[in-house]
This record gives C-alpha cells, sequence and structure tokens, in this order.
C-alpha cells in the first residue's frame, strides 16, 4: 500500500508546484495575485539565478528525486541501504514550507498589504509530509 500512496506523490507534487501558495495584494481592497512555486520560481529566475537554482533544487528536484528514489526502492529496483539518503532530501524540500510560512507571517506582520494562504501550500506541505512519513514507514518495513 506504501508503494502506491508514494507513486501518488509523483502526481500530487507537480499540481502542488502549480497551485496557489497564497494570494498577495498591496492594499486590501484590490484583488491579490495568486502565488505558486512555479509563477515564484519564474519571478526569481529573472532577479537572481542562483538563488532561483538553489529553491528550484530544494522546491522541485529534492523532493521529485526522492518519491522517485523511494518508489525504486519499494518496487525493488534499488537498494534499501540509499533510504537515509532519501530521508535527507525529504528534509531539505520541508525547507520550503518554513520559508513560505516565514514570508506570510513577516507580510502580515508589515500590514501595507494583505497576504492569505491558498490551498497549494496545504497540498505541498501534505506531499512533503506523506514523503517523509512513507520514507520513514519504508525504512521501518
Amino acid at each position: 500500500m506504501a508503494k502506491y500512496l508514494n507513486l501518488a506523490l509523483l502526481v500530487l507534487f507537480p499540481v502542488a508546484w502549480f497551485a496557489p501558495l497564497l494570494r498577495a495584494g498591496l492594499l486590501p481592497f484590490f484583488d491579490l495575485d495568486a502565488i505558486s512555486v512555479i509563477s515564484g520560481l519564474q519571478a526569481l529566475w529573472e532577479k537572481d539565478a542562483v538563488l532561483a537554482l538553489i529553491v528550484t533544487f530544494f522546491a522541485l528536484v529534492a523532493p521529485m528525486a526522492k518519491v522517485a528514489g523511494l518508489a525504486l526502492v519499494q518496487f525493488d529496483l534499488a537498494s534499501p541501504k540509499i533510504v537515509p539518503a532519501l530521508q535527507a532530501l525529504g528534509k531539505l524540500a520541508m525547507a520550503d514550507i518554513f520559508l513560505i510560512a516565514l514570508y506570510i507571517v513577516l507580510a502580515k506582520g508589515v500590514g501595507v498589504g494583505r497576504v492569505e494562504t491558498g490551498w497549494g501550500l496545504y497540498l505541498f506541505t501534505f506531499c512533503v509530509l506523506a514523503s517523509l512519513a512513507l520514507s520513514h514507514w519504508g525504512k521501518r518495513g
């Protein structure tokens, strides 16, 4: 069962990348712009390519490599010895959620604009936590 849940993450992660993580606006009475992982990365690539490369690794590459690697282990196509490395990749992806939460808290604290969390933040958080849980479950089972 765990291996099929893990395979579902191969679909859910890309959905979470395009889903609205948050909606932000400068003034409270204007429409809010939706920000997703992908739209945030696109904006970041225009401003700072080095930082964009780092964030791309943590937000896109690390979680997918971890899920794909775990699937290989679960289907006996890779050695279980790689599970600790896969768990480390999963923990790196968790840094994204912390940074997004920090951004929301800071933006709300400034009080100039308005920031609301989107359903994509919850989906992305679920994907990262499910991935961590499945790798831990796979290690024990």
